[in-house]
C-alpha cells in the first residue's frame, strides 16, 4: 500500500522499550526524518529543551515520568508548549484516552502500530505544526515591517507638523516662510522616499544586504542634520555645534539609512536633553574606520539603564517626552541596521555630564 509523502521533521520518540525506540526510529528515519529517542522522562525532557522537536511520539504509561506527567512538564518551559504530542500505547481505555487529550496529546496510535497508519498520522501533525510555525513567522516578520516603517515615518512626519505649526500661528518673519515651507516639502519626500524604499527591498530583505556599494560621507549626513534640525532647536534656544575633518569622510553606508539612524539620535537628545546644545562630531577610529558622535550636555542615561539602552521597546526613562509617540525601537534598530553593514553603535558618559552616542563605520575605499 503507498504511503504519502512524508513531511521532513525533527521527532522526539519517548518509549521505555528498547525495542519499540529501534523499531520507530529506523521506520521515521527511513523516511526522512530526523529522530531523537529517549528511554524515559527525564531524558526525554532535557533532549526536547536542547534540540526542540517538532513533534513528540510519547509512550503513556513509563515507569517514573510517565507520558502525561511530562505533557505537564513540557509546559512549564514557553519553547515546548505548542510541541505537539502523539501518544503511543497499547491500551484502549476510554477514560484513559480522554485523560490523554486533556493532557495535550493531539493523537493517538495504538500498539503494536501499523507502520503506513503510523506515517500518515506523523507527516499529518508535522506539516501543520510547520505551517503554523511558517504563518508565526510570516506574522511576526509583518509586525517587525509595521514597527520599522511606523517609528522611520515619525521623524519626518514631526517635522511636517513642526514647521506647518510655525506657519499656520505666523510665528516666523515673512523672509524666513520659504525656508519652513521647504522643510514641509522635504520631509513629506523624506516620508514618501521611506515608505518606497520599504515596498522595493522587501524581496531582498530575505538575503543578505549589499552594502559593499553604497558609500556616502559622514560631512552630508551633519550638513543634512543641521538643515532638518536647525530651525526647531533654534525654537528652543538652543543651536547646533558642529566638527568636522576638512578632508571627506567616505563610509560604507547607504545615505538614506545613515540619516535615518542618525536622525533617530538627534531626535533622542532633543527630546531627553531639552535645553541642551547637540554637538555632531567626526573622528577617526581603529584603522579603516570613521566615526560621528552624537552627544549633549543632558542628564545622560543612568548606569542602571545602560545595559538596556539597545534592546527593544525600551525608553530612556520612564517618561514618555514624545507623549506616546516613542516607541522605544529606535536604538534597537540602529544597532541592528549598522550591524548589517559591519558598523556599531555604542553609548559613552561624557566627561562634565552629558550623553555620547556612537556610531562607527568602515571607511570607504577611495574612489579612482
Amino acid at each position: 500500500m503507498p504511503t504519502a509523502a512524508m513531511t521532513p521533521g525533527r521527532i522526539l520518540v519517548v518509549d521505555d522499550q528498547p525495542a519499540n525506540l529501534r523499531a520507530v526510529n529506523a521506520l521515521l528515519t527511513r523516511h526522512g526524518c530526523e529522530v531523537l529517542t529517549a528511554g524515559n522522562g527525564e531524558d526525554a525532557l532535557e533532549l526536547a529543551q536542547a534540540q526542540v522537536p517538532d513533534l513528540l511520539l510519547l509512550d503513556m504509561m513509563m515507569p517514573g515520568m510517565d507520558g502525561f506527567e511530562l505533557l505537564e512538564r513540557l509546559q512549564e518551559h514557553p519553547e515546548l508548549r505548542k510541541l505537539p504530542a502523539i501518544f503511543l500505547t497499547a491500551a484502549q481505555d476510554r477514560e484513559m484516552l480522554l485523560r490523554a487529550f486533556a493532557a495535550g496529546a493531539v493523537d493517538y496510535v495504538t500498539k503494536p502500530f501499523i507502520p503506513e497508519e503510523l506515517l500518515a498520522r506523523v507527516t499529518a501533525h508535522v506539516g501543520l505544526k510547520l505551517t503554523r510555525d511558517r504563518l508565526e513567522r510570516v506574522a511576526r516578520q509583518r509586525q517587525d515591517l509595521v514597527n520599522l516603517v511606523a517609528h522611520d515615518l515619525k521623524n519626518p512626519l514631526s517635522s511636517v507638523l513642526f514647521a506647518s505649526d510655525v506657519l499656520r500661528n505666523d510665528g516666523c518673519k515673512p523672509e524666513r516662510v520659504p525656508r519652513y515651507l521647504e522643510m514641509i516639502y522635504e520631509s513629506a519626500g523624506d516620508a514618501l522616499g521611506y515608505i518606497r524604499r520599504y515596498l522595493e527591498t522587501q524581496a531582498e530583505r530575505a538575503g543578505p544586504r549589499k552594502a559593499s556599494t553604497a558609500r556616502t560621507t559622514l560631512q552630508d549626513t551633519i550638513e543634512w542634520l543641521v538643515q532638518r534640525y536647525e530651525l526647531q532647536l533654534e525654537s528652543r534656544g538652543v543651536r547646533m555645534r558642529i566638527s568636522t575633518p576638512a578632508k571627506k569622510c567616505h563610509v560604507v553606508m547607504d545615505g538614506l539609512v545613515l540619516r535615518q539612524v542618525a536622525e533617530n539620535l538627534v531626535s533622542n537628545a532633543m527630546k531627553y536633553a531639552p535645553g541642551s546644545a547637540i554637538e555632531l562630531s567626526v573622528r577617526s577610529s581603529a584603522p579603516g574606520y570613521w566615526q560621528l558622535l552624537v552627544e549633549d550636555r543632558g542628564p545622560g542615561v543612568p548606569l542602571a539603564r545602560q545595559h538596556q539602552l539597545f534592546k527593544p521597546f525600551t525608553r530612556l526613562t520612564e517618561n514618555d517626552p514624545a507623549e506616546g509617540l516613542s516607541s522605544g525601537l529606535g536604538l534597537s534598530l540602529a544597532k541592528q541596521i549598522l550591524a548589517e553593514y559591519e558598523g556599531n553603535l555604542w553609548y559613552e558618559d561624557r566627561e562634565g555630564g552629558g550623553s555620547r552616542f556612537v556610531i562607527e563605520l568602515p571607511a570607504a575605499p577611495e574612489e579612482e
